[in-house]
């Protein structure tokens, strides 16, 4: 044993020595910017006390030299250097754009720009944060916050903030959902999307599975107009859109906006297509119902999104026939932000409603959240964090929202880095119901991340909060994420072109 130890002793005090050197020689090299410099002074004074520890006996030694001491960071003197951008292809135009910010102390933090956006809705920030705190992430967000807006707008903002947050909490060396307050869970329930079908039987089997073989606890069900559109007498006023390249069947595949495509089935607001469902239309969306439940039973709780591009009146009537089947939420029935018309259709209905995942901060512009839970106009609010404008504004949608009594539920349909970011934000706030999990078919879709706690990921319809893994608890697996780039991207290129915006008067007033 004494010998093991001595063994110890001496490799302890190369290593130092050898740690010192480099820190000197760094120090010394004109290259090394002053920050730098600073924070490795520090550091090296560190080590000559360190040094002080070779005149303590073998056994003290061992005992200092163990300390979970953290030495990566100091959080004061923290500064954000850059903003970089790798692009995850998955073989469509929805590729996934992920975030580094990167800092001076050489710990960076990570976000997610939300699929469906553009990467210069986040590297058109870098200009306005490099140089500032990562840790001082309220006034970061104020600073940028006014260069987002609703839908996939604020994709930017949002996945800066989130980078901010990862980086905070591992500089400080504890979790997010710490910095945020703590938690009031160990597990956040998940919710098992399951895309619609034009044959029932295969979107059936498929939530049957979700429940009896993978373990979910709430599903959603994808379920429209576009399930019965090729049954006669179902519908009125579809013909008029697919004979003018709008088809009610096309998801964002309409034409683009310079070919007529403003005016497209699915760009056009719901009230503006007058699409009807008939008696009989009705009869059959509630026919699918009918033979999920049968199966799926009354204890699983199951959501319904993705009705069509129809009126309020429409809604009502679809709303009330499906009020027997006692579903979890009705989602999106019309655009976000017609207030009145979702209060008339919670008023109307039995089955609770939900919105949100298209809408940006908690107030601002448009009203955000806002008006929607003041004029107590859904049942449920539906933020998703990526859109949102991140996850301090995402809380703080959801503590409103518990003000008035109103349960929270989390969208996402992002990587593993969102979706961490937003278990942290449900494990910190109390009226949280339940986190969408959109990519459960999707093959490796966790493999673009490494767990840094002892927890594994998803168990069982459930996500583990990491409890014991500093920011997000995740890092990126880097040989994966880069044998799946998108074609032509570089891992995590240098940005200089975004070092500066030029000169921009940012205030909103005068």
């Amino acid at each position: 044993m004494k010998t093991t130890l001595q063994r110890i002793h001496e490799q302890t005090k190369k290593s130092e020595q050898a740690e010192r050197e480099a820190l000197l020689t760094e120090i010394s090299d004109p290259s090394t910017s002053n920050d730098r410099r600073n924070f490795l002074k520090k550091a090296a004074l560190g080590g000559i006390a360190l040094g002080g520890l070779m005149h303590l006996s073998i056994e003290d030694t061992i005992a200092q030299t163990t300390q979970k001491v953290s030495r990566s960071s100091s959080p004061s003197e923290l500064r954000i250097t850059d903003l970089r951008v790798a692009e995850k292809g998955n073989g469509n135009r929805f590729a996934n754009r992920i975030i580094r910010i990167e800092t001076n102390q050489g710990i960076y933090g990570i976000g997610d720009v939300r699929d469906g956006s553009d990467q210069r809705l986040a590297l058109f920030l870098k200009s306005k944060i490099v140089g500032l705190n990562p840790c001082n992430v309220e006034m970061i967000f104020k600073v940028i916050k006014q260069y987002g807006f609703h839908g996939r707008q604020g994709v930017g903002v949002s996945a800066v903030e989130t980078a901010c947050w990862d980086l905070c909490g591992k500089a400080l060396g504890v979790p997010v959902w710490q910095l945020l307050g703590g938690r009031y869970r160990d597990k956040v329930r998940l919710y098992a999307d399951t895309p619609e079908h034009r044959d029932p039987a295969v979107q059936l089997e498929k939530l049957k599975n979700r429940f009896s073989v993978e373990g979910f606890t709430w599903l959603k069900m994808d379920l429209g107009i576009h399930q019965i559109s090729h049954i006669p007498d179902t519908l009125v006023n579809t013909k008029h859109w697919e004979e003018n390249g709008g088809g009610i069947n096309n998801w964002y595949m309409g034409r683009s906006y310079a070919d007529g495509g403003y005016l497209d089935y699915w760009k056009l607001d719901h009230p503006f297509t007058q699409v009807q469902i008939t008696d009989k239309g009705i009869e059959e969306i509630c026919k699918i119902v009918e033979g999920v439940r049968a199966v799926v039973g009354t204890e699983i709780p199951i959501s319904v999104d993705h009705f069509g591009h129809f009126d309020m009146n429409q809604m009502i009537r679809l709303g009330r026939a499906l009020d027997k089947y006692r579903l979890g939420w009705l989602e999106d029935c019309v655009p976000w932000y017609y207030t009145d018309q979702w209060r008339t259709i919670t008023d109307a209905i039995e089955t609770p409603t939900c919105t949100g995942e298209d809408i940006y901060m908690l107030g601002g512009l448009l009203g955000g959240f806002k008006n929607l839970i003041d004029a107590h106009a859904v049942d449920i609010v539906h933020p998703d964090m990526v859109s949102a404008g991140g996850i301090l504004e995402t809380k703080k949608i959801g503590d409103y929202a518990e003000e008035a009594g109103i349960p929270m539920a989390l969208h996402t349909n992002s990587t593993p880095i969102a979706f961490m970011g937003m278990v942290h934000v449900a494990a910190a706030t109390e009226n949280f119901l339940c986190l969408e999990h959109h990519n459960v078919d999707v093959p490796n879709w966790e493999d673009i991340i490494k767990l840094t706690g002892s927890k594994p990921f998803i168990e069982k319809g459930y996500a583990n909060v990491p409890l014991d893994a500093p920011g997000l608890g995740i890092d990126l697996n880097d040989d994966y994420l880069k044998s799946t780039l998108q074609k032509g991207s570089k891992y995590f290129d240098a940005t200089p072109e975004w070092d500066s915006s030029g000169r921009t008067y940012d205030k909103l007033w005068i």
